[in-house]
């Protein structure tokens, strides 16, 4: 007979944001998962850009998981951008564009594959 033992289970996803400013553009870089628990980190953090830049740019390059609350906060980034500001998206890999694709939010929201492409596009 076999033991049995308690599932392994993950510690709750953590998200960093680290801003890392290219002149003029300000650049928010995502870390982690942007779910429920951490989209309130995401607002938050794009609310406190200050000085109303030209460019904003959200890289979630490193995210490893994009929830349903993650998409509407990258929605409402761009929707409530100050005047003046646009906002566009750095989303590449599958943990950010699958998600993406299956709500059809590709037409939706500014999507770029890299950094320097969102950085460069006019």
């Amino acid at each position: 007979m076999s033991e049995l033992t308690d599932p392994v289970t993950d510690a709750p996803g953590a998200l960093s944001i680290e801003r890392a400013d290219r002149p003029p553009a300000a650049v928010l870089v995502l870390r982690g998962d942007l779910d429920l628990g951490t989209a309130p980190q995401l607002t938050a953090a794009v609310a406190a850009v200050s000085g109303e830049p030209a460019l904003l740019v959200l890289d979630l390059a490193g995210v490893e998981f994009l929830a349903s609350a993650g998409l509407t906060a990258l929605l409402a980034a761009c929707r409530e951008a100050p005047a003046g500001t646009e906002v566009r998206i750095v989303a590449a890999g599958r943990p950010t564009m699958r998600p993406i694709q299956l709500t059809g939010l590709e037409d939706a929201l500014p999507l770029y594959q890299t950094l320097e492409e969102a950085l460069s596009s006019k």
